[in-house]
């Protein structure tokens, strides 16, 4: 088994950290700026963390959004976690992707994570709506 690579970062890839959480750039980022945030405890589920360590996650997640607002222009953000295998998680150690978007960066963005589940998407078109 592999060593996980988010156990140890190295101190020069940190972006911000506290006591529980650290944000690094992603090394195969969607969009510039493209940043995890990612609790210091080895855990493969972010609900695994006790009330201290999540509220540390989400108040880092805050915090690196921020940041990236005010270095980038990015209109939006996409923030969000894959949660267990099935979900998508190919690093089992929890973590939070923050990802700045601009407009134009996919065709439709209407829909955001949706998309996990292309068929059920775009409900919009649904005509029983």
């Amino acid at each position: 088994m592999s060593a996980c690579p988010f156990c140890d970062p190295r101190p020069d890839g940190i972006v911000e950290q506290d006591r529980h959480s650290v944000a690094l750039r992603d090394r195969y980022p969607v969009a510039e700026g493209h940043t995890l945030v990612i609790p210091r405890r080895h855990v493969e589920s972010a609900f695994e963390l006790d009330a201290d360590e999540l509220a540390s996650l989400w108040g880092l997640v805050a915090r690196v959004r921020g940041a990236l607002a005010a270095e980038l222009t990015a209109d939006a953000f996409t923030v969000g976690l894959n949660d267990g295998i099935a979900a998508g998680q190919t690093v089992m150690h929890a973590h939070v992707h923050v990802i700045p978007r601009r407009a134009g960066d996919v065709d439709d963005p209407r829909g955001g994570i949706r998309w996990v589940i292309p068929a059920r998407a775009a409900y919009w078109n649904d005509p029983a709506r």
